[in-house]
Protein backbone atom coordinates (compact mmCIF):
# COMPACT_ATOMS: atom_id res chain seq x y z
CA UNK A 1 0.00 0.00 0.00
CA UNK A 2 2.49 1.80 0.71
CA UNK A 3 4.58 1.40 -2.36
CA UNK A 4 1.61 2.26 -4.23
CA UNK A 5 0.76 5.40 -2.71
CA UNK A 6 4.49 6.91 -3.02
CA UNK A 7 3.84 5.84 -7.24
CA UNK A 8 0.81 7.34 -6.73
CA UNK A 9 2.25 10.87 -5.54
CA UNK A 10 5.29 10.68 -8.16
CA UNK A 11 2.56 10.58 -11.17
CA UNK A 12 0.33 13.48 -9.70
CA UNK A 13 4.19 15.06 -9.51
CA UNK A 14 4.73 14.01 -13.03
CA UNK A 15 1.86 15.53 -14.60
CA UNK A 16 1.72 18.67 -12.06
CA UNK A 17 5.10 19.82 -13.90
CA UNK A 18 4.50 18.71 -17.63
CA UNK A 19 1.19 21.04 -16.95
CA UNK A 20 1.27 24.21 -19.18
CA UNK A 21 -0.20 27.48 -19.14
CA UNK A 22 -2.84 28.45 -22.11
CA UNK A 23 -3.70 31.81 -22.78
CA UNK A 24 -2.08 35.11 -23.60
CA UNK A 25 1.05 36.03 -21.42
CA UNK A 26 0.19 39.66 -20.23
CA UNK A 27 2.34 42.59 -21.51
CA UNK A 28 1.70 46.27 -20.48
CA UNK A 29 -0.72 47.91 -22.84
CA UNK A 30 0.89 51.29 -24.47
CA UNK A 31 -0.62 54.41 -23.78
CA UNK A 32 -0.40 57.80 -24.99
CA UNK A 33 2.53 59.61 -23.66
CA UNK A 34 3.46 62.97 -24.50
CA UNK A 35 7.02 64.32 -23.95
CA UNK A 36 6.38 67.18 -21.85
CA UNK A 37 3.50 68.86 -20.35
CA UNK A 38 3.15 72.25 -22.19
CA UNK A 39 1.80 74.24 -19.00
CA UNK A 40 5.26 73.36 -16.88
CA UNK A 41 6.97 76.51 -19.26
CA UNK A 42 7.94 79.39 -16.68
CA UNK A 43 7.13 77.17 -13.86
CA UNK A 44 9.40 77.44 -10.55
CA UNK A 45 10.76 74.13 -10.11
CA UNK A 46 11.85 72.80 -7.00
CA UNK A 47 15.56 72.45 -5.78
CA UNK A 48 17.51 69.37 -7.47
CA UNK A 49 17.58 68.11 -4.21
CA UNK A 50 13.46 67.80 -4.20
CA UNK A 51 12.90 66.68 -7.17
CA UNK A 52 10.47 63.98 -6.02
CA UNK A 53 7.52 65.18 -3.52
CA UNK A 54 7.28 63.23 -0.03
CA UNK A 55 5.53 60.46 1.46
CA UNK A 56 3.94 63.00 3.79
CA UNK A 57 3.27 66.19 0.60
CA UNK A 58 1.47 67.88 2.68
CA UNK A 59 4.21 68.75 5.31
CA UNK A 60 5.82 71.32 2.28
CA UNK A 61 2.78 73.83 3.39
CA UNK A 62 4.61 74.15 6.64
CA UNK A 63 1.27 74.20 8.48
CA UNK A 64 1.74 72.64 11.43
CA UNK A 65 -1.97 72.39 12.05
CA UNK A 66 -2.63 70.95 9.05
CA UNK A 67 0.43 68.94 9.67
CA UNK A 68 -1.49 67.37 12.88
CA UNK A 69 -5.03 67.69 11.07
CA UNK A 70 -3.40 64.99 8.02
CA UNK A 71 -1.53 62.69 10.69
CA UNK A 72 -5.12 61.38 12.19
CA UNK A 73 -6.44 60.20 8.74
CA UNK A 74 -4.55 56.65 8.62
CA UNK A 75 -6.14 54.32 10.72
CA UNK A 76 -9.28 57.12 11.46
CA UNK A 77 -10.85 58.02 8.62
CA UNK A 78 -13.49 54.72 7.78
CA UNK A 79 -13.49 54.68 4.32
CA UNK A 80 -9.90 54.09 4.10
CA UNK A 81 -10.45 51.45 7.25
CA UNK A 82 -13.02 49.94 4.43
CA UNK A 83 -10.75 49.84 1.93
CA UNK A 84 -7.92 48.37 4.22
CA UNK A 85 -9.55 45.06 4.88
CA UNK A 86 -11.10 45.00 1.36
CA UNK A 87 -7.50 44.72 0.80
CA UNK A 88 -7.37 41.94 3.17
CA UNK A 89 -10.14 40.28 1.86
CA UNK A 90 -8.66 40.29 -2.08
CA UNK A 91 -5.44 38.75 -0.34
CA UNK A 92 -7.39 35.99 0.93
CA UNK A 93 -8.60 35.11 -2.53
CA UNK A 94 -5.17 34.85 -3.57
CA UNK A 95 -5.02 32.11 -0.84
CA UNK A 96 -8.50 30.48 -1.79
CA UNK A 97 -7.84 30.15 -5.48
CA UNK A 98 -3.73 28.85 -4.72
CA UNK A 99 -5.94 26.53 -2.77
CA UNK A 100 -7.12 24.13 -5.99
CA UNK A 101 -3.15 23.46 -6.43
CA UNK A 102 -3.41 21.13 -3.41
CA UNK A 103 -5.84 17.52 -3.17
CA UNK A 104 -8.83 17.78 -0.64
CA UNK A 105 -8.83 14.59 1.87
CA UNK A 106 -11.62 13.90 4.28
CA UNK A 107 -12.59 11.84 6.83
CA UNK A 108 -15.49 9.51 7.04
CA UNK A 109 -17.57 7.43 9.65
CA UNK A 110 -20.31 5.89 9.44
CA UNK A 111 -22.97 3.18 10.46
CA UNK A 112 -26.07 1.65 8.49
CA UNK A 113 -28.73 -0.63 10.67
CA UNK A 114 -30.57 -2.09 8.04
CA UNK A 115 -32.57 -5.30 7.04
CA UNK A 116 -32.82 -7.13 4.09
CA UNK A 117 -35.51 -8.07 2.45
CA UNK A 118 -37.44 -11.70 2.74
CA UNK A 119 -36.51 -14.23 -0.21
CA UNK A 120 -32.94 -12.83 -0.80
CA UNK A 121 -29.64 -15.45 0.08
CA UNK A 122 -27.85 -13.58 3.02
CA UNK A 123 -25.40 -15.16 5.87
CA UNK A 124 -27.53 -13.71 8.84
CA UNK A 125 -30.86 -12.68 8.19
CA UNK A 126 -32.66 -9.94 10.30
CA UNK A 127 -31.82 -7.13 11.55
CA UNK A 128 -27.78 -6.14 10.75
CA UNK A 129 -25.21 -3.45 11.00
CA UNK A 130 -22.70 -1.62 9.10
CA UNK A 131 -19.77 0.26 10.58
CA UNK A 132 -17.33 2.12 8.28
CA UNK A 133 -14.55 4.43 8.62
CA UNK A 134 -12.34 5.70 5.45
CA UNK A 135 -10.35 8.58 4.41
CA UNK A 136 -10.40 10.05 1.06
CA UNK A 137 -8.49 12.01 -1.26
CA UNK A 138 -9.12 13.81 -4.75
CA UNK A 139 -7.16 15.96 -6.85
CA UNK A 140 -7.74 17.47 -9.97
CA UNK A 141 -3.89 18.34 -11.87
CA UNK A 142 -3.87 21.79 -13.41
CA UNK A 143 -2.62 20.65 -16.39
CA UNK A 144 -3.70 23.63 -18.54
CA UNK A 145 -2.60 26.31 -15.92
CA UNK A 146 -6.04 26.84 -15.46
CA UNK A 147 -5.83 27.30 -11.64
CA UNK A 148 -2.17 29.10 -12.02
CA UNK A 149 -3.93 31.71 -14.46
CA UNK A 150 -6.70 32.17 -11.68
CA UNK A 151 -3.83 32.74 -9.06
CA UNK A 152 -2.30 35.11 -11.48
CA UNK A 153 -5.97 37.10 -11.91
CA UNK A 154 -6.01 37.36 -7.93
CA UNK A 155 -2.75 38.45 -7.37
CA UNK A 156 -3.07 41.29 -9.98
CA UNK A 157 -6.68 42.33 -8.63
CA UNK A 158 -4.73 42.07 -4.64
CA UNK A 159 -2.23 44.72 -6.13
CA UNK A 160 -5.03 46.55 -7.88
CA UNK A 161 -6.84 46.82 -4.35
CA UNK A 162 -3.47 48.16 -2.66
CA UNK A 163 -3.03 50.72 -5.70
CA UNK A 164 -6.94 51.66 -4.73
CA UNK A 165 -6.54 52.02 -1.03
CA UNK A 166 -3.46 54.24 -1.78
CA UNK A 167 -5.35 56.40 -4.56
CA UNK A 168 -7.96 56.69 -1.89
CA UNK A 169 -6.01 57.82 0.84
CA UNK A 170 -4.53 60.81 -1.56
CA UNK A 171 -7.97 61.53 -2.43
CA UNK A 172 -8.90 61.44 1.74
CA UNK A 173 -5.51 63.75 2.38
CA UNK A 174 -6.20 66.08 -0.53
CA UNK A 175 -9.69 66.73 -0.03
CA UNK A 176 -8.69 67.70 4.02
CA UNK A 177 -5.89 69.95 2.70
CA UNK A 178 -8.57 71.97 0.89
CA UNK A 179 -10.88 71.96 3.44
CA UNK A 180 -9.13 73.17 5.68
CA UNK A 181 -7.53 75.78 3.63
CA UNK A 182 -10.95 76.78 2.43
CA UNK A 183 -12.00 77.07 6.28
CA UNK A 184 -8.46 79.39 6.78
CA UNK A 185 -9.92 81.89 3.88
CA UNK A 186 -13.40 82.40 5.76
CA UNK A 187 -11.32 83.20 8.66
CA UNK A 188 -9.40 85.78 6.89
CA UNK A 189 -12.70 87.38 5.29
CA UNK A 190 -14.28 86.45 8.63
CA UNK A 191 -11.49 89.04 10.15
CA UNK A 192 -11.30 91.29 7.24
CA UNK A 193 -15.34 91.97 7.55
CA UNK A 194 -14.78 92.28 11.21
CA UNK A 195 -12.10 95.00 10.52
CA UNK A 196 -15.14 96.69 7.69
CA UNK A 197 -17.21 96.78 10.20
CA UNK A 198 -15.27 98.34 12.79
CA UNK A 199 -14.86 100.70 10.40
CA UNK A 200 -18.28 101.08 9.25
CA UNK A 201 -19.44 101.71 12.72
CA UNK A 202 -16.70 104.83 13.09
CA UNK A 203 -18.08 106.09 9.53
CA UNK A 204 -21.47 105.75 11.55
CA UNK A 205 -21.03 107.67 14.34
CA UNK A 206 -19.47 110.49 12.39
CA UNK A 207 -22.53 110.78 9.89
CA UNK A 208 -24.80 111.00 12.72
CA UNK A 209 -22.73 113.93 14.37
CA UNK A 210 -22.98 115.26 10.81
CA UNK A 211 -27.01 114.79 10.74
CA UNK A 212 -27.18 116.39 14.36
CA UNK A 213 -25.06 119.14 13.20
CA UNK A 214 -27.22 119.52 10.33
CA UNK A 215 -24.62 119.28 8.06
CA UNK A 216 -25.74 115.57 6.91
CA UNK A 217 -29.02 114.24 5.71
CA UNK A 218 -30.93 111.83 7.23
CA UNK A 219 -30.40 109.78 4.28
CA UNK A 220 -26.98 109.43 4.59
CA UNK A 221 -27.37 108.07 8.41
CA UNK A 222 -29.98 105.67 7.44
CA UNK A 223 -27.49 104.76 4.05
CA UNK A 224 -24.64 104.11 6.77
CA UNK A 225 -26.86 101.54 8.73
CA UNK A 226 -27.80 99.83 6.05
CA UNK A 227 -24.54 99.27 5.01
CA UNK A 228 -23.36 98.05 8.69
CA UNK A 229 -25.74 96.09 8.87
CA UNK A 230 -25.82 93.72 5.69
CA UNK A 231 -22.01 93.82 6.03
CA UNK A 232 -23.02 91.98 10.01
CA UNK A 233 -25.53 90.31 8.13
CA UNK A 234 -22.48 88.78 5.51
CA UNK A 235 -20.15 87.98 8.33
CA UNK A 236 -22.37 86.01 10.18
CA UNK A 237 -23.43 84.24 6.69
CA UNK A 238 -20.08 83.15 6.74
CA UNK A 239 -20.59 80.51 10.02
CA UNK A 240 -22.67 78.45 8.16
CA UNK A 241 -20.15 77.23 5.35
CA UNK A 242 -16.97 77.43 8.46
CA UNK A 243 -19.23 75.35 10.29
CA UNK A 244 -19.83 72.39 7.76
CA UNK A 245 -15.78 72.48 6.69
CA UNK A 246 -14.94 71.99 10.25
CA UNK A 247 -17.51 69.30 10.39
CA UNK A 248 -16.25 67.68 6.72
CA UNK A 249 -12.82 67.84 8.36
CA UNK A 250 -14.30 66.07 11.73
CA UNK A 251 -15.48 63.47 9.44
CA UNK A 252 -12.36 62.78 7.29
CA UNK A 253 -9.90 62.23 10.46
CA UNK A 254 -12.71 59.79 11.94
CA UNK A 255 -14.00 61.83 14.20
CA UNK A 256 -17.97 63.13 14.91
CA UNK A 257 -18.56 66.76 14.74
CA UNK A 258 -18.88 67.24 17.34
CA UNK A 259 -15.58 66.03 18.70
CA UNK A 260 -13.46 68.62 16.34
CA UNK A 261 -13.06 72.26 16.75
CA UNK A 262 -10.58 74.48 14.99
CA UNK A 263 -9.49 77.89 16.52
CA UNK A 264 -9.70 80.94 14.36
CA UNK A 265 -6.93 81.45 12.15
CA UNK A 266 -5.55 83.17 9.30
CA UNK A 267 -4.45 82.31 5.49
CA UNK A 268 -0.78 83.10 5.88
CA UNK A 269 -0.12 79.42 4.36
CA UNK A 270 3.61 78.68 2.38
CA UNK A 271 3.31 78.19 -0.93
CA UNK A 272 6.30 75.92 -2.40
CA UNK A 273 7.29 75.23 -5.36
CA UNK A 274 5.96 71.91 -6.64
CA UNK A 275 8.24 69.33 -8.70
CA UNK A 276 6.93 68.14 -11.81
CA UNK A 277 8.08 64.95 -13.15
CA UNK A 278 7.60 64.42 -16.94
CA UNK A 279 4.61 62.28 -18.13
CA UNK A 280 6.20 59.11 -18.40
CA UNK A 281 7.26 59.03 -14.92
CA UNK A 282 3.25 59.93 -13.73
CA UNK A 283 2.58 56.36 -15.00
CA UNK A 284 4.40 55.11 -12.07
CA UNK A 285 3.42 57.84 -9.63
CA UNK A 286 -0.48 57.60 -9.70
CA UNK A 287 -2.11 55.03 -7.52
CA UNK A 288 -5.52 55.08 -9.88
CA UNK A 289 -3.37 54.35 -12.86
CA UNK A 290 -1.62 51.34 -11.10
CA UNK A 291 -4.75 50.24 -10.15
CA UNK A 292 -6.12 50.29 -13.46
CA UNK A 293 -2.68 48.71 -15.22
CA UNK A 294 -2.97 45.98 -12.27
CA UNK A 295 -6.91 45.54 -13.32
CA UNK A 296 -5.91 45.01 -17.26
CA UNK A 297 -3.30 41.98 -15.83
CA UNK A 298 -6.03 40.55 -13.93
CA UNK A 299 -8.64 40.52 -16.92
CA UNK A 300 -5.63 39.26 -19.11
CA UNK A 301 -5.10 36.49 -17.01
CA UNK A 302 -9.08 35.72 -16.97
CA UNK A 303 -8.58 34.94 -21.03
CA UNK A 304 -6.48 31.54 -19.85
CA UNK A 305 -8.88 30.36 -17.39
CA UNK A 306 -11.67 30.74 -19.74
CA UNK A 307 -9.55 29.32 -22.67
CA UNK A 308 -8.46 25.85 -20.76
CA UNK A 309 -12.15 24.88 -20.58
CA UNK A 310 -11.77 24.32 -24.03
CA UNK A 311 -9.33 21.24 -22.88
CA UNK A 312 -9.91 18.02 -21.02
CA UNK A 313 -10.12 17.47 -17.44
CA UNK A 314 -8.54 14.57 -15.31
CA UNK A 315 -9.59 14.03 -11.73
CA UNK A 316 -8.11 11.67 -9.66
CA UNK A 317 -8.89 9.82 -6.36
CA UNK A 318 -7.96 7.08 -4.10
CA UNK A 319 -9.62 6.22 -0.35
CA UNK A 320 -8.45 4.02 2.53
CA UNK A 321 -10.85 2.41 5.16
CA UNK A 322 -12.01 0.12 7.35
CA UNK A 323 -15.73 -1.72 7.41
CA UNK A 324 -17.52 -4.19 9.39
CA UNK A 325 -20.63 -5.40 10.56
CA UNK A 326 -20.08 -5.46 14.12
CA UNK A 327 -18.01 -2.34 15.92
CA UNK A 328 -15.60 -4.52 17.61
CA UNK A 329 -14.77 -5.76 13.76
CA UNK A 330 -14.17 -2.53 12.59
CA UNK A 331 -10.06 -2.55 13.90
CA UNK A 332 -9.38 -5.79 12.42
CA UNK A 333 -7.16 -6.34 9.41
CA UNK A 334 -9.33 -8.17 7.46
CA UNK A 335 -11.99 -5.21 7.72
CA UNK A 336 -9.33 -2.86 6.03
CA UNK A 337 -9.63 -2.00 2.64
CA UNK A 338 -8.32 0.78 -0.13
CA UNK A 339 -9.29 1.96 -3.53
CA UNK A 340 -7.40 3.73 -6.20
CA UNK A 341 -9.94 5.96 -8.28
CA UNK A 342 -12.38 6.31 -9.83
CA UNK A 343 -10.21 8.40 -12.29
CA UNK A 344 -11.97 10.48 -14.90
CA UNK A 345 -10.84 11.96 -17.63
CA UNK A 346 -13.44 14.38 -19.24
CA UNK A 347 -13.64 16.14 -23.04
CA UNK A 348 -16.33 18.45 -23.23
CA UNK A 349 -17.81 17.74 -26.43
CA UNK A 350 -20.76 20.50 -26.91
CA UNK A 351 -22.23 22.78 -24.36
CA UNK A 352 -24.48 24.98 -26.65
CA UNK A 353 -21.76 27.76 -27.15
CA UNK A 354 -21.40 28.51 -23.42
CA UNK A 355 -17.36 28.11 -23.12
CA UNK A 356 -17.26 30.60 -26.38
CA UNK A 357 -19.16 32.96 -25.08
CA UNK A 358 -16.91 32.83 -21.76
CA UNK A 359 -13.63 33.11 -23.66
CA UNK A 360 -15.24 36.34 -25.65
CA UNK A 361 -16.68 38.00 -22.71
CA UNK A 362 -12.88 37.58 -21.11
CA UNK A 363 -11.79 39.54 -24.05
CA UNK A 364 -14.08 41.87 -23.98
CA UNK A 365 -13.75 42.52 -20.28
CA UNK A 366 -9.86 42.91 -21.27
CA UNK A 367 -10.36 45.43 -23.97
CA UNK A 368 -12.58 47.10 -21.67
CA UNK A 369 -9.48 47.41 -19.08
CA UNK A 370 -7.20 48.40 -21.38
CA UNK A 371 -9.31 51.72 -22.35
CA UNK A 372 -9.79 51.99 -18.93
CA UNK A 373 -6.50 51.86 -18.29
CA UNK A 374 -5.83 54.10 -20.89
CA UNK A 375 -8.57 56.43 -19.58
CA UNK A 376 -6.80 56.89 -17.00
CA UNK A 377 -3.50 57.94 -18.07
CA UNK A 378 -5.36 60.70 -20.24
CA UNK A 379 -6.90 62.08 -17.07
CA UNK A 380 -4.02 62.10 -15.58
CA UNK A 381 -2.17 64.14 -17.77
CA UNK A 382 -5.18 66.33 -18.14
CA UNK A 383 -5.24 67.21 -14.16
CA UNK A 384 -1.38 67.92 -14.43
CA UNK A 385 -1.82 70.72 -17.70
CA UNK A 386 -5.23 71.92 -15.66
CA UNK A 387 -3.85 72.56 -11.92
CA UNK A 388 0.08 73.96 -13.81
CA UNK A 389 -2.26 76.11 -15.58
CA UNK A 390 -4.43 77.55 -12.71
CA UNK A 391 -1.68 78.17 -10.57
CA UNK A 392 -0.03 80.07 -13.32
CA UNK A 393 -3.14 82.06 -13.90
CA UNK A 394 -3.49 82.79 -10.38
CA UNK A 395 -0.44 84.05 -9.96
CA UNK A 396 -1.23 86.57 -12.39
CA UNK A 397 -4.37 87.31 -11.59
CA UNK A 398 -3.35 87.59 -7.57
CA UNK A 399 -0.79 90.47 -8.73
CA UNK A 400 -3.37 92.30 -10.44
CA UNK A 401 -5.53 91.93 -7.88
CA UNK A 402 -3.59 93.27 -5.78
CA UNK A 403 -3.37 96.46 -7.42
CA UNK A 404 -6.74 96.83 -7.94
CA UNK A 405 -7.42 96.31 -3.90
CA UNK A 406 -4.90 99.21 -3.23
CA UNK A 407 -6.48 101.31 -5.51
CA UNK A 408 -9.88 100.89 -4.52
CA UNK A 409 -8.74 101.59 -1.15
CA UNK A 410 -6.94 105.05 -1.88
CA UNK A 411 -10.55 105.65 -3.75
CA UNK A 412 -12.25 105.20 -0.66
CA UNK A 413 -9.80 107.38 1.48
CA UNK A 414 -10.35 110.08 -1.49
CA UNK A 415 -13.88 110.14 -1.32
CA UNK A 416 -14.12 109.70 2.44
CA UNK A 417 -12.10 112.99 2.28
CA UNK A 418 -14.32 114.61 0.09
CA UNK A 419 -17.74 113.73 1.69
CA UNK A 420 -16.29 115.25 4.62
CA UNK A 421 -15.12 118.47 2.98
CA UNK A 422 -19.36 118.59 1.56
CA UNK A 423 -17.80 117.78 -1.99
CA UNK A 424 -19.87 114.68 -2.76
CA UNK A 425 -22.84 112.35 -0.98
CA UNK A 426 -22.17 109.86 1.27
CA UNK A 427 -23.64 107.48 -1.40
CA UNK A 428 -20.25 107.93 -3.49
CA UNK A 429 -18.50 107.43 -0.16
CA UNK A 430 -20.89 103.55 -0.31
CA UNK A 431 -20.06 103.01 -3.65
CA UNK A 432 -16.28 103.10 -2.93
CA UNK A 433 -16.30 101.19 0.05
CA UNK A 434 -18.25 98.58 -1.30
CA UNK A 435 -15.88 98.39 -3.92
CA UNK A 436 -13.14 97.83 -1.67
CA UNK A 437 -14.20 95.25 0.68
CA UNK A 438 -15.48 93.51 -2.81
CA UNK A 439 -11.88 93.52 -3.88
CA UNK A 440 -10.31 92.42 -0.53
CA UNK A 441 -12.81 89.07 -0.10
CA UNK A 442 -11.51 88.67 -3.74
CA UNK A 443 -8.18 88.74 -3.34
CA UNK A 444 -8.73 86.07 -0.16
CA UNK A 445 -10.25 83.67 -2.42
CA UNK A 446 -8.07 84.05 -5.15
CA UNK A 447 -5.35 82.90 -2.30
CA UNK A 448 -7.66 79.86 -1.24
CA UNK A 449 -8.21 79.06 -4.64
CA UNK A 450 -4.09 79.39 -5.15
CA UNK A 451 -3.96 77.05 -2.16
CA UNK A 452 -6.59 74.59 -3.18
CA UNK A 453 -4.83 74.32 -7.09
CA UNK A 454 -1.51 73.39 -5.42
CA UNK A 455 -2.79 70.55 -3.29
CA UNK A 456 -5.02 69.50 -6.57
CA UNK A 457 -1.29 69.44 -8.10
CA UNK A 458 0.11 67.33 -5.91
CA UNK A 459 -2.42 64.90 -6.18
CA UNK A 460 -2.25 64.92 -10.06
CA UNK A 461 1.22 63.53 -9.41
CA UNK A 462 0.81 61.09 -7.13
CA UNK A 463 1.67 62.57 -3.70
CA UNK A 464 4.82 61.06 -3.33
CA UNK A 465 3.75 57.58 -4.70
CA UNK A 466 5.86 55.02 -6.41
CA UNK A 467 4.75 51.56 -7.99
CA UNK A 468 7.49 49.80 -6.14
CA UNK A 469 5.36 50.60 -2.90
CA UNK A 470 3.13 48.04 -4.82
CA UNK A 471 2.64 44.38 -2.93
CA UNK A 472 5.07 41.99 -4.45
CA UNK A 473 3.03 38.66 -6.27
CA UNK A 474 4.05 37.17 -3.13
CA UNK A 475 3.09 39.95 -0.79
CA UNK A 476 -0.24 40.52 -2.45
CA UNK A 477 -1.59 36.89 -1.24
CA UNK A 478 -0.99 37.60 2.42
CA UNK A 479 1.43 35.85 4.83
CA UNK A 480 -0.04 31.98 4.52
CA UNK A 481 -0.50 30.34 8.33
CA UNK A 482 -0.26 26.83 9.26
CA UNK A 483 -3.72 27.45 10.81
CA UNK A 484 -5.15 27.77 7.88
CA UNK A 485 -4.40 24.03 7.06
CA UNK A 486 -6.25 22.64 10.53
CA UNK A 487 -9.81 20.88 10.17
CA UNK A 488 -11.06 23.58 12.78
CA UNK A 489 -11.31 27.62 12.21
CA UNK A 490 -8.28 29.25 14.60
CA UNK A 491 -8.17 33.07 14.44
Amino acid sequence: MVTCSLRLLTVFGLLLLSGCTVGPDYVRPQSPVSPGFKEVKGWKQAQPMDDQLPGSWWEIFKDTELNALEAQVNGANQSIVQAEAQYKQAQMMVQGAAAAYFPTAQTTAAVNRFRAANGQNVAVNGVKYLFSVAVSAAWAPDLWGMVRRQVESSEDNAQANAATLQALRLTTQATLAQSYFQLRALDTQKKLLNDTIAAYEKNLVITRNRYEAGIAAKADVVQAETQLESTRAQMIDLGILRSQLEHAIAVLIGKAPAGLNIAEGSLNTFLPPIPVSIPSQLLERRPDIAAAERQAAAANALIGVAKSAYFPNLNLAASNGQQANLLSNLLSSGARYWALGPAGFALPLFDGGARSAQLQQAIDAYDASVAGYRQAVLVSFQQVEDNLAALRILEEEIQVQNKAVEAAHKAVQLTTNQYLAGTVSYLNVIINQTAALSNDITAVNLQGQRLSAAVLLVKALGGGWNTAELPTKDQAGGEVKWSQFLPVPIR
